[in-house]
């Protein structure tokens, strides 16, 4: 958790010129997605309200447009509770065809989430996104950084996403790239907790060293991912 007097580096103030601060009725967004009952209902349950807060486009911060990015979208959602299924997320995104930076707010915290949202290549009036990374929760007094400086939205979007990766990008790596390692990474330190926690629970010897072999092979691939 940072201090008071450290910016977060996912946490990012946006030009005043892009503040769009309008309402969003969930019944707006059921209308763009394909949004069902179990679907409507996490969204009564879990969500207070949702406000389109920032659009960060070429007009409003005169960046020029990337293909793919035409423009990034900010949403603050206020929570009912600390916990947001990421389906709602998914429903969001499905229903608005731009990048979308979320800031989840409960009582006095804030997250910021995003997945890495692209048009696909089969069919580029459609969008395809990956697993979504998340800050922590975070005070909502924490400082806030500017705004990254950028050529484009493009590259202001590789920028705001890549402080959401908890991992250095290497030299050279793509936005796509890092955001697959990023999610294989993740697949493997959930990969690596279960077997850890069979491992505390294998009482048999042979069985323990077959488990423990796994969890050195699950590390060492691991390392070499986040190296």
């Amino acid at each position: 958790m940072p201090d008071h007097f450290t910016s977060h580096p996912s946490l990012f103030t946006f030009p005043k010129s892009s503040a769009f601060g309008k309402v969003l009725p969930k019944a707006k967004l059921y209308e763009h997605g394909s949004v069902g009952t179990r679907l409507k209902g996490l969204f009564t349950e879990q969500v207070e309200q949702i406000v389109w807060q920032y659009k960060l486009a070429p007009e409003t911060i005169n960046l020029p447009a990337s293909p793919g990015v035409p423009e990034i979208q900010v949403f603050s959602v206020r929570l009912r509770a600390p916990e947001l299924h990421h389906d709602v997320l998914r429903g969001m995104d499905s229903a608005i065809a731009f990048p979308i930076l979320f800031e989840l707010n409960f009582e006095d915290r804030i997250q910021v989430v995003a997945a890495y949202k692209r048009p696909s290549e089969a069919d580029a009036s459609r969008w395809v996104r990956s697993d979504y990374f998340a800050s922590e929760w975070l005070p909502t007094s924490s400082p806030r950084k500017a705004m990254p400086t950028a050529l484009s939205l493009g590259n202001l979007y590789q920028q705001v996403l890549s402080a959401l990766i908890a991992l250095p990008a290497r030299p050279s790596e793509s936005l796509p790239a890092l955001v697959e390692r990023a999610s294989q990474v993740q697949a493997l330190r959930h990969e690596l907790h279960k077997v850890v926690s069979r491992l505390e629970k294998e009482k048999q010897f042979n069985r323990r060293v077959e488990i423990n072999a796994s969890v050195r092979e699950l590390k060492h691939n691991l390392k070499l991912l986040e190296g």
